[in-house]
C-alpha cells in the first residue's frame, strides 16, 4: 500500500487596511478571514494584547484546538474498532507558548485532559490505553515540534438501581 497525499487549500485575506496600510505598526488592524471552499469563513486576529481582540479566534487557538480535535477523532475511531463504547467525551486542552523578549516564540507543549465515560467497567483499562495509540496516529500531533501530553480521566456509565 502506498502513501496517500492529502492537500489542503486555505485562502487567507487580510481585512485590516484602515486607510494607511502598514505605514506604522499601529496603523492597521490584524483582522483577517480564512476561507476554505465549501466551509464556514473564520475570522481571525493576532493574540497580541495590544493589537488583537480577545473575542476573536487567533492562530494559536486554532493550533491547540486542532491537536485536541485530531486526538479525539483518532481516539473515538480506535475505540469503535476495538469494542470500547464511549458515551461522552470532553477535553480541556492547554497550550503553553513561550514568547521571546526579542520577538517570536514557540509552543512548549500542549496537554490534553480528556474526560470520558465508558459503557461498562470492563472497558475502562483498554479505554485509557487507547489514548497512547490515538496519539501515535494523530496527524496533527505527529506534525508539531513540541510535546503533546495526554492525561485521561475515565469513568463508567452510572447504572440505574431499580
Amino acid at each position: 500500500m502506498s502513501d496517500l497525499i492529502h492537500t489542503y487549500t486555505v485562502n487567507t485575506t487580510w481585512k485590516g487596511n484602515t486607510g494607511a496600510g502598514t505605514l506604522r505598526v499601529d496603523a492597521y488592524s490584524r483582522l483577517h478571514d480564512v476561507h476554505i471552499t465549501g466551509k464556514p469563513v473564520l475570522e481571525l486576529t493576532t493574540d497580541d494584547k495590544t493589537h488583537g481582540n480577545k473575542s476573536v479566534l487567533n492562530p494559536e487557538d486554532l493550533l491547540v484546538s486542532a491537536i485536541s480535535s485530531c486526538h479525539m477523532l483518532s481516539y473515538l475511531y480506535l475505540c469503535a474498532k476495538s469494542g470500547v463504547v464511549i458515551l461522552d467525551y470532553h477535553d480541556t486542552a492547554v497550550g503553553t507558548m513561550i514568547e521571546k523578549a526579542k520577538g517570536g516564540g514557540q509552543f512548549k507543549e500542549v496537554v490534553l485532559h480528556p474526560v470520558f465515560v465508558v459503557k461498562e467497567e470492563g472497558m475502562q483499562e483498554k479505554a485509557i490505553r487507547l489514548h497512547a495509540k490515538a496519539h501515535e496516529i494523530c496527524y496533527i500531533a505527529n506534525s508539531v515540534n513540541f510535546e503533546v501530553q495526554i492525561k485521561p480521566t475515565c469513568t463508567v456509565m452510572k447504572q440505574d438501581k431499580h
